[in-house]
């Protein structure tokens, strides 16, 4: 029996979950004689690595020591969203009487329910990352823990993997705090590898760290009946962000009830009568909360170990990663990576982007470079806050010289009628130009708004454009084109208008 974590709880859809992403009665196949890939790691990168690869004729072999799915599946993207689903049905509960809509004074949240909803949606989509699939798809999939052994082997459950290139694929996972803090370890924490197996709700909950992770899953704890104290050593949360979105976030949690805790620096924990009491010290002040259970959303470190890296000349450090080129190739030339173990960027979408470079570059000539790619991201607070390329303080540092144009949505009509009316877009251009160098945009839905910025920089079109794009009305996303025309108006130079004038003047006559 394979040392993995187990499912809890093992209800009906944790079983299937486990029987799709690692069944307990799986064996693995007879190695070939040699593979064009061995991949490393069954998360999104390895995962579309594989699939891709095989789907163009490669010989590939798939290794995953936990289960197929990666984070994305079990412990972050899939479940997280599926909470975070609820718990806005509670905050629009909560608001319908702004609409004209009566409500009750408690909303009743069931969060067994709740968890419950969570784990069968789960269970339903891991067939698309399946064993069984994977292995329909013409790949070999071994379960157990990898090592490199030689420049062109893998061993694998005693077996030996002999490969021409290799993919290392292997993700990364939630760490304790840093610096350690007294106590905790003894006491007890939950991290997005374990929350999610919850059924019963902690009436007061701690979370430390306000990154995208850690802001998350405050507000959706808090909406779902938790009275949530959120810890940052930051002045404001979402310290990444733009400072006008992140604020914009910072404030509705304020009206949610959500204790900040900012400049804050944790002490030490104990536990008293079955409780987690938090000792910490903020703005000068030592003081102390007591709490059922503690998350810990920060930091995340490289899964490196047992590889034995050092043994095929590939360079890592133990919490960047391992190093790569822009071709994600590593010290060694025969093995790549991509995903959480290598990149900044530790999204879903930028593992599978990473996977096509890796296809192309490791089975063909090498051409695909990471730095050609841009990325979006979004932190599914309630607004949201989607972000592609620049932030003005990066084009600050970089010599960037850009103009920035802003629409707040209260001057959105459908953001009026929707009652969401706090947020914006705005998009900066190089000073001068008509090109995208970056944007933000707060919204509910600012996630399915920002590709259009994203298709924009991408396809080389300019905001003047934009605002010929004709879009529904009424739209939140009309705002992007609302920026578009702040821009053209902008060319209506004082020479431009009298020239304009005087055509207009003579074409009276």
């Amino acid at each position: 029996m394979r040392n993995i974590p187990q499912l809890s709880p093992q209800d009906e859809y944790n079983q299937v979950l486990g029987s799709n992403t690692h069944p307990a009665d799986w064996t693995n196949p007879t190695p070939a004689d040699r593979y064009n890939l061995v991949v490393i790691g069954a998360g999104t990168a390895g995962l579309v690595t594989a699939a891709g690869a095989a789907g163009l004729g490669a010989k590939v072999a798939l290794i995953e020591r936990h289960y197929l799915g990666g984070d994305c599946l079990n412990v972050g993207c899939v479940p997280s969203k599926c909470i975070i689903r609820s718990s806005r049905v509670v905050a629009e509960i909560r608001e319908a009487e702004l609409f004209g809509i009566g409500c009750p004074d408690n909303v009743q949240v069931d969060f067994a329910a709740v968890m419950e909803r969570m784990r069968r949606i789960r269970s339903h989509i891991s067939h698309h990352d399946s064993v069984k699939r994977f292995s329909d798809l013409g790949v070999d999939v071994f379960l157990g823990d990898a090592s490199f052994t030689g420049s062109n082997t893998v061993e694998v459950d005693g077996q030996s993997l002999r490969f021409k290139k290799a993919v290392i694929a292997s993700g990364a996972r939630a760490v304790a705090p840093h610096p350690p803090i007294e106590g905790i370890e003894e006491a007890g924490y939950l991290t997005n590898e374990t929350v999610f197996s919850l059924t019963q709700r902690p009436e007061r909950l701690a979370v430390i760290g306000a990154g995208p992770i850690g802001c998350e899953l405050a507000q959706t704890f808090q909406r779902l009946g938790c009275q949530v104290v959120l810890f940052h050593n930051g002045d404001h949360i979402l310290n990444r962000e733009d400072a006008d979105a992140a604020d914009i976030v910072q404030q509705q949690f304020l009206r949610e009830g959500i204790q900040l805790v900012l400049n804050s620096a944790l002490t030490r924990v104990a536990t008293e009568n079955g409780r987690k009491v938090v000792h910490y010290e903020a703005g000068g002040n030592a003081d102390s909360v007591t709490v059922d259970e503690i998350l810990v959303g920060a930091g995340r470190a490289p899964n490196v170990d047992g590889l034995n890296l050092e043994g095929v000349g590939v360079e890592f450090h133990p919490f960047r990663g391992v190093v790569v080129n822009d071709y994600l190739q590593t010290t060694n030339s025969r093995i790549f990576a991509g995903g959480d173990v290598c990149m900044d960027w530790k999204f879903t979408h930028a593992a599978d982007a990473a996977a096509r470079i890796i296809i192309q570059n490791a089975l063909f000539y090498k051409s695909k470079k990471l730095s050609s790619l841009i990325m979006p991201w979004a932190t599914y607070t309630d607004p949201e806050i989607a972000h592609v390329g620049m932030y003005e303080r990066d084009a600050e540092s970089q010599g960037v010289a850009i103009d920035t144009y802003t629409r707040e949505l209260k001057e959105v009509d459908r953001a009026l009628a929707d009652g969401e009316e706090e947020g914006f877009v705005k998009i900066h251009v190089a000073k001068g130009k008509d090109k995208i160098v970056g944007g933000t945009i707060v919204a509910r839905h600012a996630g399915e708004m920002i590709s259009e910025i994203t298709l924009a920089m991408a396809g080389k079109v300019g905001l003047g454009t934009i605002a010929n794009v004709i879009h529904p009305y009424p739209t939140q996303a009309e705002a992007i084109k609302q920026t578009g025309d702040a821009f053209n108006r902008t060319r209506l130079t004082p020479t431009v208008k009298k020239i304009f004038q005087r055509w207009l003047a003579w074409n009276r006559r």
